[in-house]
């Protein structure tokens, strides 16, 4: 690796990154007199924030959910940004030391980049709606909608202050790259920057993502609508359609997905921005799991396997009946001892229960990982943080003034305080000590989580080990815990957000305070948004979850756990009382696991060892349910050929194309899945043909 103090100097001479991927998206130069914080950014960004947050919240509850992404964001705002350029007047509003021009100037990268920003934080749905949505469905317990607004809000901005303590950590050290921004680098300066390709008689990168959404876009309206099982593609369920073992060995959405692929790029989890090296662990893991534990689990009858699906999230009884959750509760949704008793603790697939096994031992190894091979970089980092990681780009923001310590510090204080006062006062059953320690331990793992995020793209979550520490605090209080779980949790994800997006505006040299009031006004407007669109739909559609094209699977996800960690407790399922508590060994194991490894790759450092990661191994393995297993053959394949073919031999057309080809690959299916709605889906415009029946139909859906 390169040593980042002395700096490194490209074919051309100039300073630039160390690392490849980077240099091939990010500019090493900075005008610092482009406008960012225009009247534009906000009559723009508000209403697009609005609109896209409730478009996704409604459409995240469909069972083949549809969100708009931040490719389709950019799309859209350029023309409207352009054409806000034409048509504002040049004139100065004058507020005082407030004033401003209606009109800076031409619309530049910069400031599309902080709309993006903002209206970003709209595409991920506001995880605490999860827990609304079960209250309301599952448990059918009402929450007055300006404490779920409470709830929402919060759990979405306790991050801000964690991240930034780790800001010149995760953000300003040029190891880490996050690679899932160098996507928005490469298009933004696709549309705005003028491309030096064309007069050496190459393609510009502007026409060959016009030409790649185009195409896919056209192509689109095959897997998207007029024959969507080329999205699920199940050989063997095709073959032996009847054969219940194929089926299960074969099926993309319900088995192992043994020689299942897809054609639909929205169903390939988009590997062109993620390195190979991380892309190989991942199949490597799942690999693993899917074709080796799984099905060795479930054939050997382990946990009585048999008598449950292959596949899925479902809980039942010792007699593979549906687990009669409500009626074990009481009217304060305590667990009601005398007919738990009756019942007994809940069973699960094979295939589900060794998940939580691999999530336990996720969250070990990645704290040895991070000890073992970052350990003494970070002891570094606070020996000698003023130069560590420095690189052109961290020098060029130095000309902008940082975010006051003061700024995020009053942020989580407010938003920790009104989390307190949500808790207690809308009866979540959670104490005030509850959120202090659930925001403590996603401080913990802040760091440790972020630096395999921000080097292998690569997030492991914090919900299992939330949900196993408030189990055993307070267990038989599914509220509680999943409450507990969603500070824990999304403190830590949207901190990983914010720095992410800290680490676009580092690349795209936008001023950091600036950065952070795009980013937490969007991420306020969305909370809200995403509660009012929510019990929209509570109210508009009696049957919510529970049809098939309405189906809600990561609500039945998030419900089950309630079940397991909430209701019956993680004593009950895997601690001394629990059918499953061997599982509470693969701790250890996750622990002990990277240390291997790492002694390989000190002993023959420059083998392909060192690029073995475990924490990235394992998440991939736990990442079933919801995803589906047929995902991870293609993610492979296409890895092969991008990330390593064309990466290693065809340098040139990769640094060019390849993130633009990601873009305008995205960009086509988020516009055909518009048309496909709006034209069709909306007025109940269907093919029911044989091309579009559901994916091994003899297997149960039991997600």
């Amino acid at each position: 690796m390169l040593d980042t103090k002395t700096g490194y100097l490209n074919e051309d001479g100039e300073e630039d990154s160390p690392y490849l991927l980077v240099r091939a998206a990010v500019s090493n130069k900075d005008d610092p007199s482009l406008p960012t914080l225009t009247f534009r950014f906000w009559l723009i960004s508000i209403p697009f924030t609005v609109f896209v947050s409730v478009f996704n919240q409604i459409f995240s509850f469909r069972t083949l959910s549809i969100g708009i992404s931040g490719i389709i964001i950019q799309l859209i705002t350029l023309p409207i940004g352009r054409a806000l350029h034409r048509w504002l007047p040049d004139r100065r509003v004058g507020l005082g030391p407030f004033g401003f021009s209606l009109n800076p100037g031409p619309f530049n990268a910069k400031e599309h980049a902080l709309i993006v920003m903002c209206v970003g934080a709209g595409t991920g749905v506001a995880y605490a709606v999860y827990i609304i949505t079960i209250k309301h469905i599952f448990y059918k317990e009402y929450t007055p909608i300006l404490g779920s607004i409470l709830l929402t809000v919060t759990t979405q901005c306790v991050g801000y202050g964690l991240a930034g303590v780790f800001y010149r950590f995760l953000v300003r050290s040029s190891a880490m790259i996050w690679p899932s921004t160098l996507v928005s680098v490469t298009l933004l300066r696709t549309f705005h920057e003028a491309d030096e390709g064309r007069a050496l008689g190459r393609t510009s990168r502007m026409r060959f993502f016009l030409l790649v959404t185009l195409a896919s876009a056209l192509y689109y309206f095959l897997p998207g609508y007029l024959m969507t099982m080329l999205s699920t593609v199940s050989v063997l369920c095709i073959a032996m359609p009847n054969n219940v073992l194929a089926n299960r060995l074969g099926s993309y959405t319900k088995g192992m997905g043994l020689l299942s692929f897809s054609l639909d790029w929205n169903a390939m989890a988009n590997p062109l921005m993620t390195p190979f090296w991380a892309i190989a662990n991942t199949f490597a893991g799942f690999v693993l799991m899917a074709w080796i534990v799984w099905p060795v689990g479930y054939f050997s009858n382990v946990w009585n396997a048999l008598d449950y699906p292959f596949y899925g999230a479902r809980l039942y009884t010792d007699k593979a009946e549906p687990y009669p959750t409500l009626k074990l509760l009481n009217p304060d949704l305590s667990l009601n001892e005398e007919r738990y008793a009756q019942v007994g603790a809940p069973r699960m697939s094979f295939m589900f229960a060794a998940t939580y096994g691999v999530d336990f031992a996720v969250l070990s190894s990645v704290f040895m990982y991070v000890v073992l091979h970052h350990g003494s970089e970070i002891l570094q980092y606070y020996r000698d943080a003023r130069t560590i990681g420095d690189d052109i780009h961290a020098r060029l923001m130095e000309r902008y003034p940082t975010v006051p310590h003061a700024w995020y510090l009053g942020v989580l204080a407010v938003s920790t305080a009104l989390a307190i006062f949500t808790c207690e006062y809308y009866g979540t059953g959670l104490p005030w000590w509850g959120v202090l320690l659930a925001l403590l331990i996603a401080a913990l793992f802040l760091l440790p989580v972020g630096i395999i995020t921000a080097v292998a793209n690569s997030a492991p979550a914090l919900n299992v080990i939330s949900e196993f520490v408030i189990g055993f605090i307070l267990p038989g209080q599914p509220i509680a815990n999943v409450t507990f779980k969603t500070y824990c949790t999304i403190g830590m994800d949207q901190a990983l957000t914010f720095l992410a997006d800290f680490k676009l505006g580092h690349y795209m040299k936008i001023p950091p305070r600036h950065m952070f009031i795009a980013q937490l006004t969007g991420t306020l407007v969305a909370g809200v948004c995403n509660v009012l669109a929510a019990y929209w739909m509570f109210n508009s559609m009696p049957d919510l979850c529970k049809s098939e094209a309405w189906y809600c699977r990561g609500t039945h996800v998030f419900f089950s756990a309630s079940v397991i960690w909430g209701v019956i407790g993680p004593n009950r399922m895997f601690g001394s009382e629990g059918y499953y508590s061997v599982l509470m060994w693969f701790f250890l194991v996750g622990l002990l696991l990277p240390i291997p490894f790492w002694l390989l790759s000190r002993r023959y450092p420059t083998s392909w060892v060192k690029y073995i990661s475990v924490p990235v191994i394992l998440s991939s393995g736990g990442g079933s349910p919801p995803s589906y297993s047929g995902v991870y053959p293609m993610y492979m394949l296409m890895g092969v050929v991008f990330q390593f073919y064309l990466f290693r031999y065809r340098q040139k057309w990769w640094s060019r194309y390849n993130y633009v080809l990601s873009a305008g690959l995205d960009a086509g299916v988020a516009i055909t899945s518009f048309i496909i709605f709006f034209a069709l889906t909306r007025n109940n415009i269907e093919l029911d043909w044989w091309g579009n029946q559901p994916d091994c139909p003899l297997l149960e859906n039991t997600l």
